[in-house]
């Protein structure tokens, strides 16, 4: 599932008209590029959710996308929101029916050009019977406190406040299983037919104190597109 229906608020006026997945880093669309990542790992269908603009997202890629590299067609199927936006678990409990019991989430408006989504991972994360893998990152500048860290185990957990175990941020990368979004983990009913604004991370809190979330640190490039000057770093040659 592919993360795409925010308003992008810090990104206007470039998303006044534009939904923020849409904007052009490097050449391509910002969502292209996991659709891209996605088809080249074997992966055959993705799930997307849109909103704000939302219209524009499957006049653009349609049904289907084709990796420029050539290969199998990634077939995609689209979870409309109201404008204001449902959240992610709420995003991800509408979308439920359209998604496997165990699935890949990539927010739309991150770039990381390098992760491949590999199937050996996701072949673990299933067998593991646990109910999220996240990946973490380095601490962005944005970002110095991070969200969560790594113990021993490789379990994700959320340090209590004052505690001088580091943590990193988490990539808005994941591996996760439809159970997180029922009870006791998710009060959404099923589909959110009633439209409730909930975020992931409420969920993941009371995964990870169950000891039901894994995590990984990604060392690859990763940006949150967050601002026009991060957008524009991105498109701007090395010099």
């Amino acid at each position: 599932m592919l993360l795409a229906a925010g308003r992008g608020e810090r990104m206007r006026p470039l998303t006044d008209t534009c939904p923020k997945p849409l904007l052009q880093v490097q050449g391509r669309p910002l969502l292209q590029h996991h659709l891209q990542a996605l088809a080249q790992a074997g992966v055959r269908r993705a799930v997307v959710n849109t909103g704000w603009l939302g219209e524009q997202i499957p006049a653009r890629f349609g049904a289907r996308f084709a990796p420029d590299t050539g290969g199998e067609p990634l077939h995609l199927a689209y979870s409309p929101e109201p404008e204001q936006a449902l959240e992610t678990a709420g995003g991800i409990a509408r979308a439920l029916p359209l998604l496997d019991t165990v699935f890949w989430l990539a927010a739309g408006d991150v770039y990381a050009p390098d992760f491949d989504f590999p199937f050996e991972a996701a072949r673990e994360f299933a067998a593991s019977g646990r109910l999220a893998h996240l990946w973490l990152v380095p601490n962005p500048e944005h970002h110095r406190r991070g969200d969560f860290g790594v113990d021993e185990l490789g379990l994700a957990c959320d340090w209590p406040e004052g505690d001088a175990r580091p943590r990193q941020t988490y990539g808005t990368i994941a591996l996760l299983r439809a159970e997180l979004f029922a009870a006791p983990w998710c009060d959404i009913p099923p589909g959110n037919p009633d439209g409730w604004r909930v975020p992931l991370v409420a969920l993941l809190r009371r995964a990870m104190a169950a000891g039901q979330v894994s995590a990984s640190l990604y060392t690859g490039r990763w940006t949150d597109v967050g601002t026009p000057e991060r957008l524009q770093r991105l498109n701007t040659p090395a010099a």
